[in-house]
This record gives structure tokens, C-alpha cells and sequence, in this order.
């Protein structure tokens, strides 16, 4: 009677124990993972859309320059947009991926367009309804442009919440030296012709779009995620980036720190190579940024980033944001791919989180 007690108390002591491993083990592997790219042609192969395809991502952000529009004429770039939509790589993503989107200068029609741009309510409702953004969405109501926000939640409770803001709608004139100057100064340095704005009241998002974007960064969320078209963090390389408009990017900077973002990540497109980029802010903070660029498009002459944390790569990438949910903290991997799916660069983050 005693050797079965034994036996009986060592089996339920094992079923317990396999229990709790197999508990901790499933917790552990809790997942959300998230692909985005920029920069797509739509006049060519996207095979690299098949390949994060096979990630089989919870999204997939599309990050500006979804088609090369390039044009003022609505039914020019209604075509491109099908021309996209019927690329069979395209489909394949789509058909098992959700998808979210927002656009840049060339889908919205200008190469480094802004608000003067007379095409861009037609351009708008081009880009929603390729998106296929449901007709009772405030995009298609509100006057200033597509900004809007997604969330993800999991099984858990966890959430991610994606902010994309539209850099194109409201952009003031940007700054640019002179032809002379660039040719003999910025070029030969692979920089671009644009430079700091000091003007205060010169802004990229407009006062309407200001209002809602610090109303969605203090909304609470385990993962903030600011999906921007232009580069956030990168410095003194001459193209179109946050750090053009200072006053943009400082208010920006405050409302993280105020809101204590410790979860926020940045994500970018546009510049045609992948790079991370860091910055510490005042409070000591550090943002990280990911860029990956493009899909599609490729340039070899990469510019200066003075926080640039990795190696540029000029190839065709794409972005993962690959989050390992914890009981009371997060581990993420967070860097980009080539085609084939292997990393090129990544950055391993541990962000605390609420005990759920």
C-alpha cells in the first residue's frame, strides 16, 4: 500500500509538472509578429512579397510609395494601383495577411509633394479604395488627409497600437539650397537638397492633425508603433525626413517623454536602403528606428545619418517587429530582411510591460 501511495504521489507530482512546463511554454511562446516594407513598383516582380508572405505576419504596413503614381490624372493612377493589384505576389500576401497602409510623395502623386498639390483629393480616394478601407471610415470624411491608427490584440489582452500619421497632405514647403550648392557641396557627399526649416510655425502634419496625433499617443498600449512614410531619427542627410521641420520633430520628442513611451517604436520607408537608427532624448530615453526600404527600389549613393546604428543596405529588405509576449515583459527583435528572408540587421529590445 505504501509503494502505490509512493507511485501514486510521484505520477501526480510528474502530471504537474508537465503541466506547468507546458503552461510556461505556451505563454512563453505567445507571438505577434509584424512585416512593413515601402517603395513597391508596381511594374515590377515583387517577388519579396511572397517572402514575407511565408512569415505568415499578423499585418503587413505598407509605408508610402505603394505604387509610383506620379501623375494628376485619376484614371493613370487608378491603373497603376491595379497593375499592383493583380502583381500574383501582391495577391499572395494579401490573401492571407492583414493589411494596413498609408501613402508618400509618389502615390500621392508628387515626388516630394506637399499641401499645394491640386491632385490630392482624387489621389485620396484612389488610395482608399484600392486599401479597400471601408466606406464608413473617418478617412474618407475628414478634410486633412488619411492619418488614422490600427490596433492588434492578442488572446492575452496584450496590445499594439500603429499609428500612421500622413506626412503629405499638410506639408509646408520645404527648405532647399541652392542648385550651386548642391551640386558642389551636398552631391558629392550623396546628400540630398533639403535642410532644416526654423520657421515655428512650418509643419509637416498641420494644427488638426497635431491635435489628433497627441490625442492617440497617450492612449495606453503595451507597443506604441509610429508607422511614419519619412524618416524620424535620421540626421543631416538631405532628404525629406522629421528633422526638416525641428518644431515637428521636438513636439513629437515631448509628447513621448511626457507620455512616457518607453514601448514606442519607429518604423519608416522612402530612402531606397534599410538602416536602424538611435537616438537618446533629453530624459535619457532611447528611440530606436527601423527603415526599411524598398520593395522594390534600390540606391547604392546611401547619405550621412549621424544616428545610424547598423549597417545601410541598399538591397531589396523588408521590416519585422517580432514580439515574444512575457508575463511581465516583452522581447522583440527588431530589424529587416533581405529577399530571401534572412536578416541583414536587428536589434534585440526587452520592454516592460503591465503584469497581466
Amino acid at each position: 500500500m505504501r509503494m502505490r501511495l509512493s507511485n501514486a504521489f510521484f505520477y501526480t507530482r510528474l502530471i504537474f509538472l508537465i503541466g506547468c512546463l507546458a503552461s510556461a511554454y505556451t505563454f512563453a511562446e505567445e507571438r505577434t509578429l509584424i512585416a512593413f516594407g515601402s517603395c513597391s513598383h508596381q511594374d515590377k516582380p515583387l517577388n519579396i512579397l511572397s517572402t514575407i508572405a511565408r512569415e505568415k505576419p499578423d499585418a503587413m504596413l505598407f509605408l508610402g510609395d505603394n505604387v509610383y503614381g506620379d501623375t494628376d490624372d485619376f484614371d493613370v493612377l487608378v491603373k497603376k494601383y491595379e497593375t499592383l493589384g493583380n502583381n500574383p505576389n501582391f495577391k499572395t500576401l494579401k490573401r492571407g495577411t492583414r493589411i494596413h497602409a498609408i501613402w508618400d510623395d509618389h502615390d500621392f502623386g508628387l515626388n516630394d509633394g506637399g499641401k499645394a498639390f491640386e491632385f490630392k483629393a482624387q489621389a485620396k480616394v484612389a488610395f482608399l479604395d484600392f486599401w479597400q478601407v471601408p466606406k464608413n471610415d473617418l478617412r474618407y470624411k475628414q478634410d486633412d488627409g488619411i492619418y488614422h491608427s490600427q490596433w492588434l490584440r492578442n488572446d492575452n489582452g496584450r496590445t499594439v497600437h500603429i499609428i500612421f500619421p500622413d506626412l503629405r497632405w499638410n506639408r509646408d514647403d520645404i527648405q532647399s539650397v541652392g542648385r550651386l550648392d548642391y551640386m558642389a557641396k551636398r552631391k558629392p557627399k550623396n546628400m540630398g537638397p533639403y535642410s532644416h526649416d526654423e520657421t515655428k510655425q512650418k509643419t509637416m502634419l498641420g494644427r488638426q492633425q497635431w491635435t489628433w496625433l497627441e490625442a492617440e499617443l497617450a492612449k495606453p498600449a503595451d507597443i506604441k508603433i509610429l508607422a511614419s512614410s519619412l524618416q524620424v531619427l535620421s540626421d543631416h542627410t538631405g532628404w525629406e525626413a522629421w528633422k526638416n521641420f525641428p518644431y515637428d520633430f521636438e513636439r513629437l520628442s515631448k509628447n513621448i517623454q511626457q507620455n512616457k513611451l518607453d514601448n514606442m517604436l519607429l518604423i519608416s520607408g522612402d530612402t531606397h536602403w534599410a538602416e536602424i537608427s538611435k537616438q537618446t532624448l533629453t530624459n535619457g530615453q532611447t528611440l530606436w528606428e527601423v527603415t526599411s526600404s524598398g520593395l522594390s527600389e534600390e540606391w547604392k549613393a546611401i547619405s550621412p545619418n549621424k544616428h545610424r546604428a547598423s549597417e545601410a543596405y541598399y538591397k531589396n529588405n523588408y521590416g519585422l517587429i517580432d514580439v515574444r509576449w512575457g508575463h511581465d515583459k516583452a522581447d522583440v527583435l527588431f530589424g529587416f530582411k533581405d529577399i530571401n528572408g534572412e536578416y541583414v540587421s536587428k536589434k534585440a529590445l526587452n520592454l516592460k510591460l503591465d503584469a497581466h
